[in-house]
């Protein structure tokens, strides 16, 4: 049988990966239409909002959604219509780590992937093409099949194909409009193939063909996580060395300059920080330290494990610093922290070093004020909550403000902590802020952005992670 050509696309799930996603294919192939549906009807209303209020911020989205929505690009919450009328159907459903259970920790919650799996058995009509989006572990393809063929109705065949998304928050449009490579996993049997071809055609719209890596299904959704697995081991390692730098005096910024000069290491992800964050890296290696687990591989498990225990202890080293530097205590102190998203350019805090940073000086009766220039109010308020369950709400707003300027945070304040690496931070007006703040006023950079000599000239006491005191 010939490749089906697709004409109809369906996305379930409107979040980080299916909204962009989505919303660039229909931006490239004006001949296709591209239905997101979710749930949501708030998120789906953000979609359809008159004046582009998208609930997801991302450089150059907005551009996408005004260029191809009610053209070829719809959003709405009627999922079973977009089922029924699509050719190919992403699942791009979230897939957070379980809280509870067997794998409590470490293992993926699919119970979204599930719950989208039986809805399209239940509403589909005709084949189709079922697209696995989503981050999963490895073989989950095989289950969501299982489950369609189970509850297929007579004369509708399934095809499954693993088409992870390699996109970095930030960047997520420009990596879509020129991604480093498409990777389409399917079944080795020629209707697997015949499908995986369909999909290839979609994207050959705009990828060069030798981009648009086809593989096998569980070899594509293993890639996703070894991908994310290798980055965090990049930044857990550079991070480790920036412990070492800072109790000898080197700099990590030249010791990452130098390695990074070696054709063989290259030099992205070797920027030290306080430390990882996003839905990716943590979720993905944990899933691969609970498969490693499950297939009774324990030194595997040991060494992914590690990746992650090096950031929670970069977290914890960088809070201990605030706290040595200002005579050992910060009990009643009041530090302004500037930015809450996990990284720039995003609205994003899931698994935000900020959060930690905030919750342990609020576990040391610090007064904390926030500024950060993209996450929404309740979204703070949210994150807190959960970091800090032995604490109300209300007993959180008593120590904890947030501020609509950089410049109203760090008034009056002992200390700022630089904890996500937006551009306006490196050009605030620091003497302003020096002025304002109590004496001795100290800066401590967790993000290697600002210029620390600059800032000693004025009068801070500057620490920076990766720089030690010494000559």
């Amino acid at each position: 049988m010939a490749p089906v050509k697709v004409t109809k696309i369906c996305c379930i799930g409107a979040g980080y990966v299916g909204g962009p996603t989505c919303a660039v294919i229909a931006l490239k192939c004006p001949h296709i239409q591209v239905t997101i549906v979710d749930l949501n009807q708030a998120r789906i209303d953000a979609w359809n909002s008159p004046d582009f209020s998208l609930p997801i911020y991302e450089p150059g989205l907005e551009e996408v959604v005004r260029q191809a929505r009610g053209r070829n690009l719809f959003f709405s919450t009627d999922v079973d219509k977009g089922i029924r009328e699509a050719d190919l159907i992403f699942v791009s459903v979230n897939t957070p780590t379980k809280k509870s259970g067997v794998g409590a920790g470490f293992s993926a919650d699919l119970t979204y992937v599930e719950s989208a799996t039986r809805r399209i058995a239940a509403v589909a009509t005709s084949s189709k093409i079922v697209v696995e989006k989503s981050t999963v572990p490895c073989r989950t393809a095989e289950s969501m099949r299982t489950i369609l063929e189970a509850n297929s109705k007579p004369g509708t065949h399934f095809d499954i194909l693993s088409n992870p998304e390699f996109l970095a928050e930030g960047t997520a449009i420009a990596d879509l409009f020129r991604p480093d490579r498409v990777l389409i996993g399917s079944l080795q049997t020629q209707e697997g193939k015949d499908a995986c071809a369909s999909l290839a055609e979609v994207y050959a719209n705009w990828v060069p063909r030798g981009q648009i890596l086809t593989v096998g299904l569980w070899s594509s959704e293993l890639s996703k996580l070894a991908a994310n697995a290798m980055l965090a081991q990049r930044i857990s390692s550079i991070n480790a060395l920036s412990a070492i730098c800072e109790a000898t005096g080197a700099n990590i910024d030249e010791v990452s300059h130098a390695i990074g000069y070696d054709s063989r290491i290259g030099p992205k992800f070797l920027r030290a920080s306080v430390g990882f964050g996003g839905s990716c890296f943590q979720k993905d290696i944990l899933n691969l330290v609970y498969l490693s687990e499950s297939l009774h591989l324990p030194q595997v498990a040991a060494y992914w494990r590690q990746v992650v225990e090096m950031n929670e202890y970069q977290k914890g080293r960088f809070s201990k610093t605030v706290v040595d530097t200002l005579f050992n205590t910060i009990t009643s102190k009041h530090i302004a922290v500037l930015g809450f998203a996990f990284k720039a350019d995003t609205g994003d805090t899931r698994e935000s070093a900020a959060i930690t940073l905030i919750r342990d000086f609020l576990s040391e009766r610090a007064y904390v004020t926030i500024y950060d220039p993209k996450v929404d109010e309740s979204q703070i308020w949210l994150d807190l909550s959960e970091a800090c369950p032995g604490m109300t709400l209300e007993a959180i707003k008593k120590q904890v403000t947030i501020a609509r300027s950089a410049l109203d945070a760090c008034k009056q304040k002992e200390a700022v902590v630089i904890a996500t690496e937006w551009k306006e931070f490196k050009e605030i007006d620091w003497k302003t802020v020096y002025s304002q703040m109590t004496k001795p006023a100290f800066v401590f950079d967790g993000r290697l952005i600002l210029d620390a000599e600059k800032l000693r000239d004025i009068g801070f006491t500057v620490k920076v992670i990766g720089r030690g005191d010494r000559l």
